[in-house]
């Protein structure tokens, strides 16, 4: 005859639930404690967690001080996300009872999710004081600094645990640590971590951090020698294009820089910072036309990208092709997008296309965002110049003195508009 663990198991198996919560109710009413453990842990194995609930919440009052049992319901609490109810059972752990620490863990799990980070590592700090030598306190600690940004003490804490673990809950602790000293702007110091995390497995994302720190370290050639392997891995990396780019314009080989932004384009076409890439690089072998192509790509996708815009305007100024730079920032204010240097920017192509009106007005306009900058005051001063306005002029100059005093030559314009 079966006894009343087999027969609400067979009804979990066959899909009853309802008759199988009816008997888990009976059985949470007996003291027969043995067969209530027994159920509840069956139950949990085949992933019942809800019914597991009743049967340790009557085990715990028939062994109210049990630390192992606080410990398992307050798990169970966790997975229903009633984490309060968790608490205040984790709370209920005594200072001598061996799960104590565990306990501690607990609670600082709970308290980070919520966001109280201190808490939660003044919980760890209790368990470090608990278990000054347990591997999987300091681990926790490390994973707390670590989700924190506070590198620095990360790295203490994985030190410790990588003395007797390479890897702990799951995490390969050599990779932690070199995202660590990564994270925190050691490179050098972060390239024998992420040789031994690949050499202990090659992981995709590792060999990636691998390769980007290493061009951060100043490593170029260590940099194309991994994200090339990457590549050669999986091609659709997007990620690996841009620093395995810049590792090649950091040697000077501006060709297959631009072939690697090609080929991530390739892979990822609406990805505007790789037409950027592209564009600076195209720039860099004075390819202007395959430049401009880039950024008006980039433009295309984005055209909140106020860098892209900037780059294109100025080399249409640089070019003298005034026409596309009036062309481009009423394109890109038609999306809405604006910055005050486009005021400037029109003001300065309209005075080259001899449209003195429409140049005045936005002069004016910038000026109210620049007229503390010299370098703009002194276009706006001489075009009031040029414009016969001298009054307006002889204020321009005379802000500009008051930023650089000694110049001679505005010295000498305030002096002749003092003059008329």
């Amino acid at each position: 005859m079966k006894n009343t663990s087999e027969i609400i198991i067979d009804l979990f198996k066959k899909g009853n639930l309802q008759q199988a919560e009816k008997k888990i109710k009976e059985l949470a009413a007996s003291n027969d404690y043995e067969e209530i453990l027994l159920t509840a842990e069956e139950a949990m194995e085949l992933g019942f967690f809800d019914h597991s609930i009743p049967l340790y919440e009557a085990l715990l009052e028939g062994y109210p001080n049990e630390g192992e049992l606080i410990i398992t319901l307050a798990e169970l609490y966790m997975e229903q996300d009633r984490e309060e109810e968790a608490l205040q059972l984790l709370s209920q752990v005594k200072q001598d009872d061996e799960m104590f620490a565990s306990a501690l863990l607990l609670e600082a799990d709970l308290y980070q999710m919520q966001g109280l980070s201190e808490v939660a590592e003044q919980k760890l700090a209790k368990a470090k004081l608990t278990l000054p030598n347990e591997p999987i306190v300091d681990f926790a600690l490390a994973e707390l600094y670590y989700q924190e940004g506070r590198f620095g003490r990360a790295i203490d804490s994985y030190k410790k645990v990588r003395e007797s673990h390479v890897e702990l809950a799951g995490v390969n602790i050599d990779q932690r640590l070199a995202e660590s000293y990564s994270n925190s702007g050691q490179f050098e110091e972060a390239l024998p971590y992420y040789e031994l995390a690949i050499a202990d497995k090659t992981e995709l994302n590792t060999l990636f951090e691998y390769g980007f720190t290493a061009y951060q370290a100043g490593y170029p050639t260590k940099a194309i020698q991994l994200l090339t392997e990457l590549k050669n891995m999986d091609h659709e990396y997007h990620s690996l294009y841009v620093p395995l780019a810049s590792a090649y314009e950091q040697l000077e080989e501006l060709e297959q820089a631009l072939e690697t932004m090609e080929q991530g384009i390739k892979v990822d076409e609406f990805n505007k910072e790789l037409f950027f890439k592209a564009g600076k690089l195209a720039l860099k072998l004075q390819k202007t036309e395959k430049g401009i192509e880039f950024f008006r790509q980039a433009i295309a996708l984005d055209p909140g990208y106020l860098e892209a815009s900037l780059t294109l305007i100025k080399i249409f100024q640089h070019e003298e092709r005034y026409d596309e730079v009036v062309e481009t920032i009423e394109s890109i204010r038609k999306y809405g997008e604006d910055d005050p240097q486009f005021d400037w920017m029109l003001a300065s192509a309209y005075q080259h296309q001899e449209q003195y009106s429409l140049s005045l007005k936005h002069y004016e306009e910038a000026y109210n965002f620049f007229k503390t900058n010299p370098e703009f005051l002194e276009d706006f001063g001489y075009f009031l110049l040029e414009e016969g306005k001298f009054n307006e002029a002889e204020e321009i100059f005379n802000k500009l003195l008051e930023l650089d005093p000694t110049n001679e030559e505005f010295i000498q314009v305030v002096e002749r508009l003092g003059e008329n």
